[in-house]
């Protein structure tokens, strides 16, 4: 017996966190599973034109633990294909949600809209009576759409507020031209474990740092060709090939075109005792 929410739930963000709570106050009144149906690839980069050009906000593992932590009990991905899509939203309630999953209660948001033809929350109740229906979170509206903007236009710190926590990439860290070692600020360049997820805008930022036995901040540049190199503060082991996570806090400033090296450098030394300042004040 399960009471289920559905949905992509990409970025897992404060919008989504009022679904989330109203299936975790239903489950634990009901005195059952809080089980949630999301979907893989998403929706669409199956069914729109321009789905080449999505980014995620959280690849698959790191939505599944968000939503762990958020205390969903399980967490069910199912295969999101053409076939899958024209599938009516009656079909899909009677036939996975019922007879695969055992569902009592579903949990839609305001702005639901299931199945290929598209019922939305008063829809859906008629279809299925027990369903809640969550109103909209207080304040300005949250979307994953929105926040893929923002971050793509580098305001990382309001993405941050809608998301709950700031926004993060992780990868493995691969070799770069070595520049930076030259002028006294070694980088860490990042491949990203998921290629789809969304990098920020291009500029400097401040973030904070997960490597091999080290937590601290960096500052992270991000160029027009979407190359991802943090200088780590305080850090200086070989970690080629290793694990890095970041975690996006601040923006520094935009990207700047330097006559030379002499140039970078000294904008880097500026960055560095912004970053310090900034550190320093948190």
């Amino acid at each position: 017996m399960a009471v289920i929410a559905t949905g992509f739930f990409d970025g897992v963000h404060l919008g989504h966190r009022v679904v989330l709570d109203a299936l975790l106050s239903e489950a634990a009144r009901r005195g059952e599973q809080a089980l949630v149906i999301s979907f893989w690839p998403h929706p669409r980069a199956v069914l729109q034109d321009g789905a080449r050009d999505l980014r995620l906000l959280t690849p698959q593992e790191e939505k599944l633990s968000l939503l762990s932590a958020c205390g969903v009990d399980r967490t069910v991905v199912l295969p999101f294909s053409r076939e899958f899509a024209a599938m009516t939203a009656e079909t899909f309630i009677s036939d996975i949600l019922v007879a695969d999953h055992d569902c009592h209660c579903l949990v839609v948001g305001y702005d639901t809209r299931m199945g290929a033809d598209r019922l939305g929350p008063t829809d859906i109740a008629r279809l299925f009576p027990e369903t809640v229906i969550c109103p909209p979170r207080a304040g300005a509206p949250v979307s994953s759409t929105r926040i893929r903007r923002l971050l793509a236009g580098g305001d990382v710190e309001q993405a941050a507020a809608l998301l709950g926590r700031p926004y993060a990439l992780r990868g493995a860290v691969v070799a770069g031209n070595q520049v930076g070692r030259t002028i006294g600020f070694p980088t860490a360049n990042m491949k990203l474990y998921e290629p789809l997820q969304l990098i920020p805008g291009v500029g400097a930022y401040l973030t904070e740092v997960d490597a091999p036995g080290f937590h601290g901040y960096g500052m992270t540049n991000i160029d027009a060709a979407t190359k991802i190199e943090t200088h780590i503060l305080d850090f200086s082991d070989w970690i080629y090939g290793r694990d890095l996570r970041i975690r996006f806090l601040e923006r520094l400033r935009d990207e700047h075109r330097f006559a030379g090296l002499a140039d970078l450098q000294a904008q880097l030394q500026r960055d560095l005792a912004e970053c310090r300042r900034r550190v320093a004040s948190r």
